[in-house]
């Protein structure tokens, strides 16, 4: 069976001296790994559009349980990113992440929008690395079926706080008025601002996820709820993630 369909490139893996397997986050069938025959030969059209963080128009032969892409023609290669050595180890987190959560056999528009929006933003430097990140995580969290409950404070039911504590175990809210009350190890102490922008990660429209600012040290602590967030969901820390801190020490 032939078909086409867009997808962005989020790992690739060398075959032999010229074939490569790529994972695809593709809009039709979400993430898929497919074999790149020629790839790897830099007159071959599908040597640039088969490369990480390339996003392309692509033709897929499937064949019983693979696939091998027949044709790619590039559309977006996020030149930008390669030149920023941080900016880079940051998108290919991204790509680590939606290989972990993004849906299989099934349509993957929306994750798509989202990686490729955040790719944008971080390759011309629209948004703070650090708003991006948290807004790329908490809303992709969510997207996969793992959106925190940030109504209000598990406990009394309390909206607002000037101090409203965030538990990355389950995902809750609760006061400071509570907080003796929870039996949980972890607990993140969020400002108005940052619950304020937390929330808005997960409950704000598209088009308005990363319209928001935040002081540098409140987007440190809202990385921080959702960096944990992300570990008690898939219960590991993923490569990716520690290379990039370790870059931006």
């Amino acid at each position: 069976m032939k078909f086409k369909t867009t997808g962005l490139i989020i790992k690739e893996q060398n075959i032999g001296e010229q074939d490569k397997l790529v994972t695809v986050l593709t809009s039709s069938n979400g993430v898929l790994r497919a074999f790149v025959k020629g790839a790897k030969n830099i007159k071959n059209q599908k040597c640039a559009a088969t490369q990480l963080l390339c996003y392309s128009h692509i033709t897929l032969n499937k064949m019983r349980d693979s696939y091998i892409i027949s044709d790619a023609k590039s559309q977006e290669m996020f030149i930008k990113l390669r030149n920023d050595i941080e900016n880079m180890c940051l998108a290919q987190y991204f790509c680590e992440l939606a290989n972990n959560l993004c849906p299989r056999d099934s349509q993957a528009d929306e994750y798509l929008s989202l990686i490729l929006n955040s790719l944008y933003l971080l390759a011309n430097k629209k948004r703070e690395p650090l708003l991006i990140k948290a807004c790329f995580e908490m809303r992709l969290m969510s997207l996969a079926g793992y959106m925190p409950d940030l109504t209000m404070c598990k406990e009394c039911g309390k909206y607002e706080n000037d101090i409203m504590y965030f538990l990355p175990k389950t995902g809750f809210f609760v006061c400071s008025d509570c907080e003796s009350t929870i039996n949980e190890e972890i607990k993140i102490p969020l400002n108005k601002g940052t619950t304020t922008a937390l929330r808005h990660t997960i409950y704000s429209d598209d088009n308005k996820l990363f319209s928001f600012t935040l002081p540098i040290q409140d987007l440190k602590q809202l990385n921080n709820a959702s960096e944990l967030y992300i570990k008690f969901i898939l219960e590991k820390e993923l490569p990716t993630l520690q290379f990039y801190k370790n870059i931006c020490k």
